[in-house]
């Protein structure tokens, strides 16, 4: 199985399957409620590895995705399109279009034995703009 993440906004930040190691869709409903509840949210959870770029490889965009969790939410570009796909034997299992989508935390681990950093990214949606997720899959690649 294996993912790939698009983020559409000033610059395109494309991450292939090479990257990342896992997503973590979720809803985030009160668990109070005692019927189904107006406040939803939902979360994101991205991680993968940064790797290098050797022999002549372009460098990954996890830098990108750094710097897009430092904008100001005074800025519009905080907000951006995000599509995520799960892919497995060459089909779509699920593709995920966040078209609000914001960064909520962004951290990268760096040991001296793995040889390569690691990233986890988590991003939400737009509180007034959930309706407008699309969720789609069951297509060939």
């Amino acid at each position: 199985m294996g993912f790939t993440l698009k983020v559409e906004g000033p610059s395109t930040i494309d991450l292939g399957t090479i990257s990342i190691i896992g997503v973590k869709f979720q809803t985030d409903i009160p668990h109070d409620s005692n019927a189904r509840s107006t406040d939803l949210g939902s979360t994101v959870e991205i991680t993968g590895k940064i790797l290098t770029a050797v022999d002549g490889d372009p460098f990954d965009s996890t830098r990108q995705l750094g710097l897009w969790s430092l904008v100001p939410a005074e800025k519009s570009d905080c907000y951006r399109k995000v599509t995520i796909e799960v892919i497995a034997a060459s089909q779509v299992v699920r593709k995920y279009t966040y078209p609000n989508a914001f960064v909520v935390d962004y951290k990268e681990n760096y040991g001296d034995t793995e040889g390569v950093g690691t990233f986890r990214l988590i991003i939400k949606q737009k509180k007034d703009k959930m309706a407008q997720i699309a969720v789609e899959g069951g297509y060939s690649v």
